[in-house]
């Protein structure tokens, strides 16, 4: 049966000291004793990859031991080396940690600081062994158009945009939030003979209903107030592009009705114009809704859904995948660790687990929000479990009111509070936080201007003719 211990190379020409070693250490570690440099380099080179470690003096017949520390380090040989001496001084133990010496241990030999030192160092060596691996594997046939995957689910869909990718098929993207719609959408984009013209998303939960015609179609010069000049619509913009309606089972059915005919005429016509463009784009639409659920109950158009569900795609949520957070927590974190200027080595094995444990509801976008979040406020070489608040169980109501509202605050403020909270949320999106909140868009907009959280632009159609009323 092969032992599990760790090899150490021991570089050592005080036979005395050799067999001190080996007898005290050999319970927890493999070793193999060298007298000098040459010996330790040609050990070194006949048994490549073996050794987990290199436990040097400094002392040593020709050459000093912190030459080999030199030579690993210009040959981008990854062991750590300790350094031991009878002679330390300040000098000496600068010059080995500058020169890439994991640690510095002065003779006569503390054995139980010596094997801690090891155990550091064997740890270190791990970690980095493991971090290594994910980075290869990121660079591998696993980054697919800036997507991050190899598990099942994700290369299928992977599979999926590359057949559909150069058709002139309407795709249509479900998936929760977060797990990349966008992203997927640019893919198939990026891959069609489309690539070299425009790609233009719209979220249509994110703009007004009542703007959200111009904004797709276009208008004419004073069609409506405030209308000042003719205006191109993004479907013309995306002229032999391609269109990505994002949230599309948050759009008015009124709208979904010209939409349907801009789908089948491949025509559009500019609120105010009397005239229809033709256009040539195609049509690449998502939402995280139950749309089957929509039509029946009347919130969608059936034919307008069969019309964009020519392929249908589904995502998988993040924990569906979770072969792939590894992968992911790694592109994320040298992403990171590169924007903001930061020298860390990688995750623990601890906080790996924690990870691919996790049930992500917010999918892959909430894994790359967490990777930021820890490589700004890590302090220590390694992102460990410690740093990772984010990972706890989610708090009781109470103790969601108690973090929130530590002061005492009158009803009133705290509907505020409240209120503005979910806005923020939901990234200002007016229809989904009247949800949230149970109420309608035009109870919210009142709510927005009695506290102070709305202009005049934000205000539904008919809020505004009663206020101008």
């Amino acid at each position: 049966m092969k032992e599990n211990k760790s090899r150490i190379l021991l570089v050592e020409d005080d036979l005395d000291m050799q067999i001190l070693l080996l007898h005290t250490l050999k319970s927890n570690y493999l070793f193999k004793a060298v007298g000098d440099i040459p010996q330790a380099l040609k050990e070194l080179k006949e048994e490549a990859g073996q050794y987990d470690l290199i436990l040097t003096d400094v002392q040593l017949p020709g050459k000093s031991g912190l030459k080999l520390v030199e030579v690993l380090r210009d040959n981008h040989i990854s062991i750590p080396v300790i350094v031991m001496t009878a002679f330390g001084n300040l000098e000496n133990a600068v010059e080995a940690m500058r020169d890439g010496a994991f640690d510095y241990i002065l003779k006569p030999l503390n054995v139980d600081a010596l094997k801690i030192s090891i155990d550091r160092a064997l740890r270190v060596r791990s970690l980095e062994t493991e971090n290594l691996v994910l980075r290869q594997e990121v660079k591998r046939s696993w980054n697919f158009e800036n997507i991050i995957g190899k598990s099942v689910p994700i290369r299928a869909v992977f599979d999926l945009v590359q057949r559909v990718a150069p058709t002139q098929a309407n795709i249509f993207i479900t998936g929760e939030t977060g797990t990349g719609k966008e992203i997927f959408a640019r893919a198939i984009h990026n891959l069609s003979p489309r690539a070299a013209r425009p790609f233009i998303p719209i979220n249509c939960s994110a703009i007004p209903a009542e703007l959200l015609e111009s904004e797709l179609f276009g208008h004419t010069k004073g069609s409506f107030t405030g209308a000042h000049q003719d205006k191109k619509g993004l479907f013309e913009e995306a002229q032999g592009g391609t269109v990505f309606l994002d949230e599309i089972g948050d759009m008015e059915v009124s709208l979904q009705a010209k939409l349907l005919r801009v789908v089948q005429e491949r025509k559009i016509k500019p609120v105010g114009a009397n005239k229809q463009i033709d256009i040539d784009v195609r049509i690449i639409s998502a939402t995280h809704k139950d749309l089957k659920a929509g039509i029946r109950d009347g919130l969608f158009r059936e034919d307008l859904f069969y019309r964009l569900c020519v392929i249908p795609m589904d995502l998988p949520a993040l924990r569906q995948r979770k072969e792939d957070i590894p992968l992911l927590s790694e592109y994320f974190f040298k992403k990171y660790t590169a924007t903001h200027g930061l020298k860390l080595r990688g995750f623990s094995p601890e906080l790996m687990e924690r990870l691919i444990a996790h049930p992500w509801e917010g999918n892959v976008r909430e894994l790359e929000n967490f990777v930021e979040r820890s490589v700004i406020l890590c302090t220590e070489e390694w992102i460990s479990e410690k740093f990772l608040p984010l990972i706890s169980a989610p708090p009781s109501s109470t103790q969601f009111l108690d973090d929130r509202f530590s002061e005492n605050l009158t009803l009133r403020e705290v509907e505020k509070r409240y209120i503005n909270m979910i806005l923020r949320r939901t990234g200002m999106r007016k229809e989904q936080s009247a949800q949230i909140l149970g109420i309608d868009r035009k109870t919210l907009y009142r709510k927005e201007k009695e506290f102070g959280l709305a202009t005049e632009a934000d205000a539904p159609a008919e809020a505004v003719s009663d206020t101008v009323l």
